[in-house]
């Protein structure tokens, strides 16, 4: 399973971008996007930036990210789903 994490970027110079999720920094390429620019969010695949995110969207992968940790520790998750608890989940419309 591969995951995409949502990064923001600090500083790029149009190929590369050095980019921090949390308290990890990594440089990153930016070869497959167009005009990016210093505090943009960008989901990060095998340290590639594969496109840009708007800020809900960063927010709600990194509270999915931390639910799975949550989880993982042996931890309850229900909270950072808590949009979900209590109504059948729905597809994105992309995928409806």
């Amino acid at each position: 399973m591969c995951l995409g994490l949502p990064m923001t970027i600090v500083e790029t110079d149009g190929v590369t971008a050095l980019c921090e999720y949390g308290n990890e920094q990594r440089r990153i390429s930016v070869v497959l996007l167009a005009d990016v620019s210093a505090g943009a969010k960008v989901l990060v695949h095998i340290d590639s930036a594969v496109r840009l995110l708007d800020e809900n969207e960063a927010r709600l992968i990194c509270k999915a990210l931390d639910g799975l940790e949550a989880s993982l520790n042996g931890q309850s998750c229900d909270r950072f789903f808590a949009d979900l608890i209590g109504r059948e989940p729905q597809l994105p419309e992309h995928l409806r």
